[in-house]
This record gives C-alpha cells, sequence and structure tokens, in this order.
C-alpha cells in the first residue's frame, strides 16, 4: 500500500528540524527537455536518506530507540540513522557491504556510528531478517518502511511548491523507498505527472523485473554508483512500483560518468552516481519533453574518484 497524503504531510513537520527543503535549479546545459536537478545532496548528511531516518525516529516511541538503532546501507542511509541517532543521544549500529566506499564509512564513523562489514551476500540478508547477530536495537529499514517512504515524499511536496507544471521526474532506484515515496504523492496530487525509475546497466533489477511483469533476479557488479543497484527487487516493492511508476530507465557506466561530468561543469555541484543515473536518464530523452526534475539524491563520492570520472 503507497503512503498517504496525511502520513507524508506528518513526516514533513516531524522532519522540519533535522532536514533541509533542499534546492530546485536548473542544470545549465542543452538537453531535450528542460531539465531541472533537485539537490539533496545539500542535505547535512549529503543525501535525501535523512529525510526517512528523521520521521522514523520521529515516530518511534523513546523507549524502543534507548537501546539503539540498527539499519543496513551501503552509506548514505548509514549516515542518517547515524545523524539522527547522535541527535537523540543513543548508538547507531550499521551492516554495511564490503563494497562500501570509505568516505561512506568514514563519514559514518566520524557520526558515532558502529560499522560492521560484510560481503554482499550476507548484507543483503540484513534486509531480509531485519536483525543482525548479537546486535538487540532497533531496525530501520532504508526503504520498505512507510515512515522512510513518507519522509521521502516530502520532496514531492516541494517539487509541486517550487514547479508546479513539472511534466516527469526521474528518480534513482536503489530499493525504492525514495521513487515510490515521491511517486505516491504525485500520483495523488499531480497523477499527469511522469514517474521514472533510473538504473545503471551493471545493477538493474526493476528494469528486468517490470519487463517480465514479476520479480526477477540479475547479475550484480559493484562499480562508482554505490547507492543503487541490486540483484532482485522485493516482491512488495516491485508491486508499488508497478502501481506508481511509468517505468525504469537504465543508464551505461559511460552515460552516468558523463552526467556526474557535466553537473560539475554546468552548476559546480558535485554528485555521486547514483544522482548521475537519474541525470543521464534525463539528458537521455527518455523521460520526454517539457520540464523533467532529475533528484540528486546525493553527493558522497569519494573525491579522487570523483576527479577520476571526470578527467
Amino acid at each position: 500500500m503507497p503512503v498517504t497524503l496525511a502520513q507524508v504531510e506528518e513526516a514533513r513537520r516531524n522532519i522540519a528540524p533535522i532536514a533541509l527543503r533542499t534546492p530546485l535549479v536548473a542544470l545549465n546545459a542543452e538537453a531535450p527537455a528542460a531539465i531541472h536537478l533537485k539537490l539533496e545532496n545539500l542535505q547535512p548528511i549529503g543525501s535525501f536518506k535523512i529525510r526517512g531516518a528523521a520521521n522514523v525516529m520521529a515516530r518511534t516511541p523513546r523507549q524502543k530507540l534507548e537501546r539503539g538503532v540498527l539499519t543496513a546501507s551501503a552509506g548514505n542511509m548509514a549516515q542518517g540513522v547515524a545523524f539522527c541517532a547522535r541527535r537523540l543521544g543513543i548508538p547507531a549500529t550499521i551492516v554495511a557491504p564490503d563494497t562500501a566506499p570509505q568516505t561512506k564509512i568514514r563519514a559514518v564513523e566520524r557520526m558515532g556510528g558502529r560499522v560492521i562489514q560484510v560481503p554482499f551476500a550476507d548484507w543483503w540478508r540484513t534486509f531480509e531478517t531485519r536483525t543482525y547477530p548479537g546486535v538487540d536495537a532497533t531496525f530501520i529499514h532504508a526503504f520498505d518502511d512507510l515512515d522512510v517512504m513518507a519522509g521521502n515524499g516530502t520532496i514531492a511536496l516541494e517539487l509541486l511548491e517550487d514547479l508546479p507544471d513539472l511534466d516527469a521526474v526521474v528518480i534513482p532506484w536503489g530499493g525504492g523507498g525514495l521513487s515510490c515515496g515521491i511517486a505516491a504523492v504525485l500520483r495523488k496530487l499531480a497523477p499527469r505527472v511522469r514517474v521514472f525509475a533510473a538504473e545503471i546497466e551493471t545493477a538493474a533489477p526493476l528494469a528486468a523485473s517490470m519487463a517480465a511483469g514479476e520479480p526477477r533476479t540479475v547479475d550484480y557488479t559493484p562499480s562508482f554508483v554505490d547507492g543503487i543497484g541490486s540483484k532482485v527487487v522485493f516482491r512488495n516493492m516491485f508491486e508499488l512500483a508497478e502501481e506508481l511508476l511509468d517505468g525504469s530507465l537504465v543508464v551505461t557506466l559511460q552515460e552516468a560518468a558523463a552526467a556526474m561530468k557535466l553537473v560539475a561543469e554546468r552548476n559546480r555541484v558535485i554528485i555521486e552516481g547514483a544522482s548521475a543515473c537519474a541525470v543521464a536518464a534525463a539528458m537521455s530523452g527518455r523521460a520526454g519533453g517539457g520540464k523533467v526534475v532529475a533528484i540528486v539524491s546525493g553527493g558522497n563520492i569519494d573525491l579522487s574518484k570523483f576527479a577520476q570520472l571526470c578527467a
């Protein structure tokens, strides 16, 4: 079931003391549409994930939070949970894949979070079990959670206020919490708006699943696009995507790297690989014309890697 407008409005009030109302700016480049960038990379943790993490903790009884929080994340939700936990003075434990960039791991540790790095398969299993051996804490799911999706849905409220006549939105697809949170609001308030997920060619389970009409497992190859991508889509998230999204636009690693460089050169903004997928998909023209918003989900990329990709 998609999140309701009432849940999203409540989330907006819950996260107001913590998350920024991020700017929406035009992409300064020749493009097949009037592309705008929703700059979630400017959040205190450099990612939209602060919205969902803040809303979950605001809605969880303090007594339940006292023993700490646990999440599974490649880096951005980890930072969102660690940031909010530090504000509340509670411990945060993060299960991260061994492919997670050290830039994100160090950021979590600076915020006081404890990081446990495990093989990718073990990491993904944590999403399914919502537990980790030896850790007695409240689990916060990075995407498969209505409170997380409601927090993410606040982005849609801001989009409609800043660009009420937008025609399409392109959103990086990781687990689906961002895409489905935003799409749920748009379907209710602006059903004419096209909503697309963006995936990378090295890990695009949603596109394969939508083509097959049911969740499918795909090959996964780690890359600089570390904030999105997996082998499979959770069935309930697939069902939401089928209901809410107009499709998934898959881009190549070369297109994503080119998008990172383009945004840096034309807008002087640093974006990470997941964000670049949304920009690349919008630049491809497959989201259509008119006013198209690319959700810049984060900017947490190692600067040496960023410089290498943009050289």
